[in-house]
């Protein structure tokens, strides 16, 4: 077992907009490792859909898709689609791994509103 503390802050201020903490970046590379696959990028994407309209995606892909605005954070490539920067500027992704709560959150400051389940925003 190691003393690294890992902390909430972002990694990077990334030209889309969006940061990866250092706990997120983590985690991304534990699941990276256990795919067993080095050609997987983290995709971060705004979808319609949930109750309050918008939905996050978080997905490996080994793609390049056209517009796609790409960030490495410490080996951790972060992409995000040219139609969700705009929903997504500012967000922080982080990881969280706690008695109550267990997964990625993204807090976004663009997100005026959530729906009660927490699973959509607007």
């Amino acid at each position: 077992m190691s003393d690294t503390t890992l902390t909430s802050e972002p990694t990077a201020a990334p030209a889309h907009g969006v940061s990866l903490t250092e706990a997120a970046a983590l985690k991304v590379k534990s699941l990276l490792e256990q795919e067993g696959r080095d050609d997987l990028r983290l995709r971060v994407a705004v979808q319609p859909g949930g109750c309050s309209g918008l939905i996050y995606q978080l997905y490996f892909d080994e793609r390049y898709l056209e517009g796609d605005e790409t960030v490495d954070f410490d080996g951790v490539e972060v992409i995000i689609d040219n139609m969700s920067v705009p929903y997504l500027d500012g967000a922080s992704i982080d990881f969280k791994d706690t008695i109550s709560e267990q997964g990625f959150t993204i807090d976004n400051p663009n997100a005026a509103g959530s729906c009660a389940c927490g699973d959509s925003f607007h």
